[in-house]
């Protein structure tokens, strides 16, 4: 697998928490559901970012554990944990092989959500079976690609966003790879059990503002690509924009899909 450096989300993390939207409350309901969650037991969020999806589920656990690689988002997902004043979360920085070495633990609940594809896939499935407690498993969360159509305004943010940045998404310190072989492929081949479950579509409505940070908190429009060249890449994103919205607001219709890998009792 590609590896991407140390700095994939360097300079992100504040516009991650202001500027990405929150996963709906039909995933959490979802979740809480299909792991009959109780307040007990431990949940793991691998990936974890600024720690806001962990945050939906403190008072399903007992302890809950966020894991990412990037310095940045972990110092933040402590600063929102403090906001929210809650005291059974632990936040560690590094990669799971790490993580696992140094802490021996089981968890109830897995959450993945928009980061599976930065892990080496196989390895990670292969640690995740042993720290899932029987009955258990993991939850990928990913867009629905197939199903999320591209409306004019969002054509119009890729142009311009290949206009500033290029037209190959960068990642890091190198181009982004795709991975080679879906997720089910790769559960299907592993000891879990593959479920897969589509959520309702919802709504999103956005600003040019938010649709500018949104582009900041990814890895391939991290605003230092842009160099000195921000304010040309705002201004002619806001003057394409309001070209075609005028009001300024902007909609999208999101199709999430859950990806189960679940550990079965004997």
């Amino acid at each position: 697998m590609r590896s991407y450096g140390n700095d994939l989300f360097s300079g992100t993390a504040r516009y991650y928490s202001l500027y990405r939207p929150l996963y709906p409350d039909t995933l959490i309901r979802f979740l809480i559901h299909k792991f009959a969650l109780d307040g007990t037991g431990q949940m793991l969020d691998l990936g974890c970012g600024d720690g806001r999806l962990a945050l939906r589920f403190v008072d399903w656990f007992e302890t809950i554990v966020g894991v990412d690689q990037e310095p940045e988002m972990i110092e933040e997902a402590r600063y929102l944990q403090k906001e929210s004043r809650h005291d059974n979360i632990e936040w560690f920085t590094g990669n799971l092989e790490k993580f696992n070495a140094q802490q021996k633990k089981t968890f109830k609940m897995i959450t993945i959500a928009k980061a599976f594809h930065w892990m080496e896939r196989e390895k990670t499935l292969e640690m995740l079976f042993d720290m899932s407690s029987l009955g258990g498993g993991i939850a990928i969360v990913d867009p629905c690609s197939k199903k999320n159509e591209r409306s004019l305004w969002q054509n119009k943010v890729d142009e311009v966003i290949k206009h500033w940045y290029g037209s190959e998404r960068r990642a890091g310190n190198t181009i982004y790879q795709s991975p080679s072989e879906n997720y089910e492929q790769l559960i299907e081949r592993s000891k879990f059990k593959l479920d897969k479950v589509e959520l309702p579509p919802y709504e999103q409505r956005w600003s040019i503002d938010s649709i500018i940070g949104n582009i900041y908190s990814t890895s391939y429009g991290a605003k230092h690509f842009l160099g000195d060249n921000v304010h040309l890449f705002e201004e002619h994103l806001k003057k394409e924009l309001l070209a075609i919205e005028p009001t300024n607001t902007f909609k999208e219709n999101i199709h999430l899909s859950v990806i189960l890998a679940l550990k079965q009792g004997e």
